[in-house]
């Protein structure tokens, strides 16, 4: 996963100075994927976290403590196989690496986009 360690780390990086526009922001490109706003955005897939039983794991990642592990197989079973399989096919990759790749780096994606430990008012 070397490429996309340094692909992650580059978005990670455009992240915390993204002025908010997602055409020169990768990492805005893939969570709008992941949580378009028609969808609920951020809070609604917080949401969805919620509904799936994962509440605890989603609120670590909010919130100012330590975030909490979460495995590919439950990132699958909150997003769901079509959208995994959907967006992996837009990065050429299986649906299992993408949702491994996630479960990696979507906690510090959320906790970055929370440096309150609550969700903006505009999620």
């Amino acid at each position: 996963m070397g490429l996309f360690d340094d692909l992650a780390s580059k978005a990670m990086g455009m992240l915390s100075g993204a002025s908010g526009d997602n055409a020169d922001n990768p990492l805005g490109g893939i969570l709008d994927m992941v949580m378009p706003k028609d969808s609920g955005g951020l809070g609604g897939l917080v949401q969805s976290f919620q509904d799936k039983g994962l509440g605890d794991v989603v609120s670590s990642w909010v919130g100012k403590g330590e975030n909490l592990p979460i495995s590919a197989d439950q990132i699958q079973s909150v997003l769901g196989n079509e959208t995994v399989q959907n967006l992996a096919s837009k990065f050429g990759l299986s649906g299992d690496n993408l949702s491994s790749m996630l479960a990696q780096y979507l906690p510090g994606v959320v906790d970055k986009l929370t440096p309150d430990g609550t969700l903006p008012k505009d999620s």
